[in-house]
């Protein structure tokens, strides 16, 4: 069963995040979505590539500030609902919290 995955809308339709800083984060998120194409996984493995994506995103977020931008309220939930349709398609049931514990935006 192939589930849609609208990736980041909510940013994507705000002009406040500069699309090309979007299109970044939307890179990492499809990097987590081909890792658990290619699974099944343990659920650590799957909470070890969450951390890695969203420490990456973390790094992306500086990018925003130099355009006068920041992963702010609209940004952080676009983000958060991503990954729980990402989530959700593999069947994975991490806790949302839990999925983005490395986050500190």
């Amino acid at each position: 069963m192939k589930h849609s995955i609208t990736y980041l809308h909510d940013m994507y339709q705000d002009s406040y995040f500069p699309d090309f800083l979007v299109d970044k984060i939307k890179a990492e998120l499809q990097g987590l979505e081909q890792f658990l194409q290619a699974g099944p996984y343990e659920t650590e493995e799957v909470q070890a590539k969450l951390d890695d994506v969203t420490i990456a995103i973390n790094g992306i977020q500086e990018e925003f500030f130099e355009h006068n931008s920041d992963i702010e309220t609209v940004g952080r939930d676009s983000i958060a609902v991503t990954v729980e349709q990402i989530l959700q398609a593999h069947g994975i049931e991490i806790d949302l919290e839990t999925a983005l514990q490395e986050r500190d935006w």
